[in-house]
Order: structure tokens, then C-alpha cells, then sequence
């Protein structure tokens, strides 16, 4: 069992295929979802899709962070521009009229070696940091309500984490999702 704290490491294209594994998580997301419009992730199939991530990865786009456990990759989160997630603006949950440089953390992974380790928690802060590093002037999330989840209902993060991270609840989208934002106060 791991004991170490978590750590987070920038994403490479190998490290990345080395938390996902060959079949890319999810169906063969490869957590391009957001990444691609409707017909192109279909259109892409598991291949495309991991190909597409690879292509983003070596050409340094912020894709973002892999979560590291006793040095073993065990975790994931998404943490671009919001303008780099197409599907986001065509989302009943997602969607956010919000101006200005805006990012969004979209999803997470953790493998089931890295739960219950505070892993999630790195990587939403680590995701928060760089976001404002790159002159990010507020951050979204898309959770779902704090309770009992499945695994796979939680890839959007809980509202209770984002919230000890400092996110604030825009609007309740639905009876267990939210829009929740954390705005970057302005250097002075």
C-alpha cells in the first residue's frame, strides 16, 4: 500500500499512456471528450482519440497533471483554457457564460490503487496553481454533489472538494451536478 504523499508531474505522452494502459479508460476516452466536437471523438475511435492526446501532449498543449504515488502514476486531471474543450459550450451542465481567461478542470482519474489518498486534492490544486500561472482570471469546475457515487460518476470531482479549494457554487445544474468557479483576484 502506498505511503507517500501524492505528488503531481506534468503530463508526457508516456507517462500518460502509462495511467490509462492500452485500452485508454472510459471506452478509450483517452480523455479526449471534451477535447473534440461530438462527431470527431466518434469519428476518431480509441486510436484517434489516443493519438490525438499523444499529438497534444508532445506539442506541449496544457492538457495537464498526472498524479504520482510511491512513483507510480495513479492519477489524472484535465485543466486547459476553456476554449480548448469544444463540447463544454453545447453542455446543459457545462456551459458558462463567463468572460475572459477562463479554465476549466473537466475530469479526473484516479486508479483504484491511488483512492482515498488525498490524490483528487493534489491534483485540483496543482491544476488550480497552473491555471493561475498561466494568467487563468477564473477556474471552472463541473461536479457532481458530495455522496455516494460510483467511481465512475466521480471523474468531475466532488462540490465539497472544489469547495475546500476555495470554488464557489454558480448554479445547481440538476439535482447532482453543479457549476462551480473560483475567480483569480488581479495582481496589483
Amino acid at each position: 500500500m502506498p505511503d507517500s504523499a501524492p505528488g503531481c508531474v506534468p503530463l508526457s505522452a508516456e507517462t500518460f499512456e502509462q495511467l490509462f494502459g492500452p485500452r485508454g479508460v472510459r471506452g478509450g476516452c483517452w480523455c479526449a471528450f471534451f477535447r473534440l466536437a461530438g462527431p470527431d471523438f466518434k469519428a476518431a475511435g480509441r486510436e484517434g482519440r489516443k493519438g490525438h492526446v499523444r499529438t497534444e501532449a508532445q506539442d506541449g498543449k496544457p492538457l495537464r497533471f498526472l498524479g504520482i504515488v510511491d512513483g507510480e502514476p495513479l492519477g489524472w486531471v484535465a485543466v486547459p483554457p476553456r476554449k480548448d474543450n469544444p463540447r463544454l459550450a453545447r453542455s446543459r451542465v457545462m456551459a458558462s457564460d463567463e468572460p475572459g481567461a477562463v479554465w476549466s478542470i473537466t475530469c479526473f482519474y484516479i486508479h483504484r490503487r491511488g483512492r482515498r489518498r488525498g490524490l483528487a486534492t493534489a491534483l485540483l490544486r496543482a491544476g488550480m496553481d497552473y491555471a493561475v500561472e498561466e494568467g487563468a482570471e477564473a477556474v471552472e469546475g463541473y461536479p457532481v454533489s458530495d455522496g455516494t457515487h460510483s467511481a465512475a460518476d466521480l471523474y468531475h470531482g466532488t462540490t465539497g472538494m472544489f469547495a475546500d479549494a476555495g470554488f464557489e457554487v454558480v448554479e445547481k445544474r440538476g439535482p447532482a451536478r453543479a457549476l462551480v468557479r473560483r475567480r483569480i483576484p488581479v495582481a496589483r
